[in-house]
């Protein structure tokens, strides 16, 4: 082995020999086609395989077919020319079930000693102009235990190398006998074996791609050009369990031209060629890498079995940290093999490659005949590396221990994509949020009764035709026994004839505008309207968060000096206060068990006239923001509402459980609920099917729902089969949700800029600048919401529907967390120990979830 300089001449020779080292078509960032049909997600849980796979037959070329929401398929090929458009936030799902699979031999989903008993997920063979693009993703669900089965496909390949065999199980994308491929700005992630292979195939480009697939995974390998040529992998992020990307040569030629350019790889093993070569590999070009946290970096791998020629290869500008092996090159991969196909690397350049933590260097050519032939200039390892270098003939500069590079400040996370921030179910999961799975909990979180409750099949849902006890008619001559000409006062007198059986009260059509207090003690009460529509019934206040007691006795003291005295009790509640606050606002108060609404519009009209944009978006002196509920459920279990309309702007609708650490249960069917910022909040469990919900857009940000559903109760909100509408008016920031940090006055989550601030755990919530503490009621009100088999308007933000409680920086600040590892790990960075300070054991697992969503379409 030899390591000098050499003179300028021949190095200037040595660098011209490599320039042509690369993808000799002239690549750009693509540009996806234009689509042929929209798919939108089916049913959930459905097989989508027959209808994607017809209408990609039925696509002509140069089209994509275009996928928007959630959709599980079996195999998938595609066609010369046509594509595949996969939406931001949708996800394609590789089934669990290994017969879709099978090659015929039945063997898919165990091992053999053969292996490739599988066809991929999506083949594209013998074609040209082809490409998967979007910003969506395709899941290989390679975690998931397969039908029929008791493993994951990843357990399968971990079994098959502990018993030495081989598993058959499908590969995400092959691609055989193809030419001009594109995969534009998707993501791949958790396949069950390789994610993309591509054979014979002269023109490939993948650019924008994000491969995330855990550490653990065995054999999934990123990219792997195999026997191919002009190839071109560029600004992409691969985290994978095997080799981020390894070219390859096997038996059907040389892998020649390839460009690796402006990547980002994580844990993997590296940036491979090998180990086949027996084709030839020639002419590679890797240039602006950053590498962070592989287990190889630079990795020339073969051995005798499958040795060739690797030659003409050039890594420039590369940086690497938390790297086990920086420069790994080596001709005995397995030592056992044997053969007669010598592996020989000539005309490797390393040049501007630089680790800046410590890492060993192996460079093993396979004999003094066969020596590693290499260049290196401006090269470093930091600290005193581990070198093992035998047969090899290194020329140029030494290798340094000190770097003088910019790679420190190189390293970025990795790139979370629109599906990490919008976190999908399973069909498993999915299933768990069935209306009938969630509504039949009830009580204590955590050690909830189940008690099965089926509101569908209540004749309130089937239109029945009631009998009132009493009527409301503004406009009749009231009896005070079975006519009223208010609301309130019909449910006085129902307080009184309570008997244990459902009262039915008829509201004529008209506008009431009043306050109906519905205490615990009332029978259950069903509220109609008979009119065309739930608009032709309307009960409406104006009541907001900033009116004193005073101003609010003065105004409603009269409708309530004859009413029964449960309903006293609760204005009573109110009156006396400085402010009445968020909760002395609502329109409707329901405390009833089985209170019921059919067709019949509850309203809070505060600012309806005006807008509700906030002040400081002056000239606006008279139109200041406040709380304004319409409805309240509190603490009313099986509280059911058929056709009915909410209106208000903010905290249009609240859903109360009787005490935090407990939940009470609400259906909404068929329903329109509007407002503007966490227009549906609380923590009791609450199920919203086939409605639609608006956000009104005149507010600079929006929030659908707020909820603070307890740590350990089972569900909080579930949306399905709705639509998330805006109106249209304005434009401003609209996310799905926020999980209300409930009563906390200080975050622990991140600092603030107050000197000496801190927010530490203690028995009660407060804060005295620059010190406060948060309680336990505070850290375990999560928030849970699913939103399922929905159209998510475009109004919407795509990349992070699911936002923060207030902006970090901020004393009210909470990161969203999607499950209970993030709220653990958060505790944890918080210096809140859940162990020793909250007493819990252990983190559940899997992971409970908070948010989620599962086959929806996007608008």
């Amino acid at each position: 082995m030899t390591s000098h300089r050499i003179p300028a001449a021949l190095a200037l020779l040595l660098a011209a020999g490599v320039t042509q080292a690369q993808d000799t078509r002239k690549v750009s960032e693509p540009t996806p086609p234009p689509s042929c049909t929209v798919l939108t997600a089916a049913t959930a849980g459905s097989d989508d395989t027959a209808r994607i796979q017809s209408a990609i037959d039925q696509c002509p070329a140069g089209r994509a077919v275009r996928l928007s929401g959630s959709f599980t398929s079996g195999p998938l090929r595609l066609r010369s020319g046509v594509s595949l458009l996969i939406d931001q936030g949708a996800v394609l799902q590789a089934s669990l079930n290994p017969k879709l699979y099978d090659r015929g031999a039945n063997t898919c989903g165990t091992i053999d000693k053969q292996g490739r008993g599988c066809k991929p997920f999506i083949t594209i063979d013998n074609a040209k102009s082809s490409g998967i693009y979007g910003e969506g993703s395709i899941d290989g669900q390679g975690g998931r235990v397969i039908d029929g089965g008791s493993e994951s496909w990843w357990q399968l390949a971990r079994r098959a190398q502990k018993d030495d065999a081989r598993q058959n199980i499908p590969r995400l994308i092959e691609v055989t006998n193809a030419q001009d491929i594109t995969l534009h700005k998707i993501t791949l992630r958790n396949s069950p074996n390789f994610h993309v292979t591509l054979n014979k195939v002269d023109g490939f480009t993948a650019w924008g791609v994000r491969i995330d697939t855990p550490a653990t995974a065995r054999n999934t390998d990123g990219i792997d050009p195999i026997s191919s040529r002009n190839i071109t992998v560029a600004y992409s992020h691969i985290r994978t369990g095997d080799d981020n990307i390894a070219i390859k040569a096997g038996n059907n030629g040389a892998t020649e031209n390839i460009s690796v350019l402006h990547n980002r790889f994580y844990s993997g093993h590296g940036m491979s060629i090998g180990s086949e070569t027996n084709g030839g590999v020639r002419r590679v070009l890797v240039e602006d890498l950053s590498m962070d946290g592989t287990t190889s970096g630079l990795r020339i791998k073969s051995d005798v079995s499958r040795g060739g020629v690797v030659d003409q290869v050039s890594y420039r500008n590369v940086c690497l940290r938390s790297v086990k092996t920086p420069i790994d090159i080596g001709a005995r991969y397995d030592n056992k093999a044997e053969g007669t196909l010598v592996p020989v690397y000539t005309n490797i350049a390393f040049d501007d490659v630089h680790s800046v933590t410590p890492g060993r260097i192996s460079v093993q050519g396979y004999d003094e005949q066969r020596p590693v032939q290499a260049t290196l200039r401006n090269v470093s390892i930091a600290g005193k590396a581990d070198r093992k270098i035998e047969f090899a003939n290194l020329t140029g500069e030494a290798i340094g221990h000190q770097d003088t590079s910019t790679c420190a400040n190189r390293f970025a996370p990795f790139p979370e994509t629109a599906s990490a921030m919008r976190p999908q179910l399973t069909s498993e999961q999915a299933r768990q949020y069935a209306y009938s799975e969630v509504l039949k909990y009830v009580g204590a979180a955590g050690k909830e009764t189940i008690d099965p409750w089926d509101p569908l099949s209540d004749p309130l849902a089937k239109g029945a035709a009631f009998t009132p006890d009493y009527i409301v008619d503004k406009g009749a001559r009231a009896d005070g026994v079975r006519t009223f000409n208010t609301v309130q006062e019909a449910v006085s007198r129902a307080l009184l004839d309570s008997a244990g059986k459902r009262l039915y009260m008829l509201v004529k059509p008209g506008v009431y505008p009043e306050l109906v207090y519905i205490p615990a003690s009332a029978a259950p009460i069903t509220l109609y309207g008979e009119g065309k529509d739930a608009t032709a019934t309307r009960i409406t206040a104006r009541l907001d968060a900033s009116i004193t007691g005073a101003a609010y006795d003065a105004q409603y003291g009269a409708q309530f000096a004859k009413a029964a005295p449960a309903v006293q009790a609760m204005y009573a509640t109110i009156k006396d206060r400085a402010q009445i606050g968020t909760f002395g606002t609502q329109t409707v108060w329901a405390q009833n068990n089985g209170f019921q609404a059919r067709n019949i519009t509850f309203e809070n009209g505060y600012n309806k006239d005006t807008g509700n944009a906030r002040a400081e978006a002056l000239p606006n002196i008279n139109n200041i923001h406040h709380q304004a509920l319409a409805l309240s459920v509190d603490g009313a279990d099986k509280a059911q509402f058929e056709n009915i309309r909410l209106i208000g702007f903010q905290d249009t609708l609240y859903l109360k459980s009787p005490q935090p650490g407990s939940t009470v249960r609400s259906f909404f069917n068929k329903s329109y609920i509007e407002g503007d910022v966490d227009f549906i909040f609380g923590d009791s469990t609450a199920y919203f099917h086939q409605s639609e919900i608006r956000t009104l857009g005149d507010r600079g940000v929006s929030y659908v729902a707020a909820p603070d559903t307890h740590l350990k109760t089972k569900y909080g909100f579930v949306f399905d089969n709705v639509r998330f509408t805006h109106e249209g008016s304005k434009t401003g920031n609209f996310y799905l949700l926020r999980q209300w940090f409930h009563s906390s006055r200080c975050t622990p989550y991140a600092p603030l800029p107050v000197e000496g601030y801190s927010c530490t755990y203690g028995p009660s919530n407060g804060y005295k600048a620059p010190t406060g503490t948060v309680a336990r009621v505070s850290l375990e009100a999560v928030g849970k919401m699913v939103v399922l088999n929905s159209r998510i308007g475009a109004h919407i933000n795509k990349q992070q529907p699911w936002s923060d409680w207030n902006k970090k920086g901020t004393i009210s600040y909470r990161p969203a967390q999607y499950n209970s590892d993030d709220h653990w790990n958060n505790l944890i960075k918080a210096g809140i120990d859940p162990v020793k300070d909250l007493g819990y054991t252990a983190p559940p697992s899997p992971a409970d979830v908070f948010l989620g969503e599962f086959n929806n379409a996007d608008e």
